[in-house]
């Protein structure tokens, strides 16, 4: 019996690395992008610690020198935007639409900028009744919101690694149609 159930164990093990299964929430980063500088106005705020947190958990090396030849992670700007989408009968908002925006830029050690945006949306109903509590769960909502959009992010760093990828091939594409332009 306790052979079997190691026999199963190891059949399950082997079966879910075979087919490339990973943890929900961790990406691939590009070995190019393993090591980053994060700048940010605000380095030390909710968004830039839910950045180097999903930064972290991805097993990106995030170094405090200013050294020439590691990408930069900079983080541009973010807006929060609030819209009524329901109302009660005696007009108080009865559901709101959260909407919440990162900028953000890859700066890579040859001076080429890639920039990345993300949104994220959420939908909150509001309790006039319930006041307290409903504060609280407005800041639990932004934060998660937060969270989301690191996690955006660092997936929207496969798409600069493509990118930096064919730039080569898209400079040489470029070289040729100049040349056949000037003749």
């Amino acid at each position: 019996m306790r052979y079997l159930i190691t026999l199963f164990l190891s059949l399950a093990v082997l079966i879910t690395a075979g087919c490339g299964f990973r943890l929900q929430g961790t990406t691939q980063v590009p070995e190019e992008l393993k090591t980053l500088r994060l700048s940010s106005g605000d380095p030390y705020g909710p968004l830039a610690r839910a950045i180097r947190q999903q930064l972290r958990l991805n097993n990106v090396n995030l170094i405090d020198e200013n050294l020439q030849n590691v990408p930069i992670l900079k983080i541009v700007g973010s807006s929060e935007n609030t819209t009524t989408v329901s109302i009660y009968q005696d007009g108080k908002s009865a559901e709101k639409q959260l909407n919440f925006w990162v900028s953000a830029q890859i700066i890579l050690p040859n001076g080429t900028v890639y920039p990345i945006k993300t949104r994220v949306e959420r939908a909150f109903f509001d309790n006039p009744l319930e006041t307290l509590a409903k504060d609280a769960e407005n800041e639990l909502v932004k934060q998660e919101m937060r969270e989301q959009a690191a996690r955006q992010l660092i997936r929207k760093l496969l798409i600069v690694h493509s990118s930096i990828q064919n730039e080569p091939e898209q400079s040489v594409a470029v070289e040729k149609a100049r040349a056949e332009d000037s003749e």
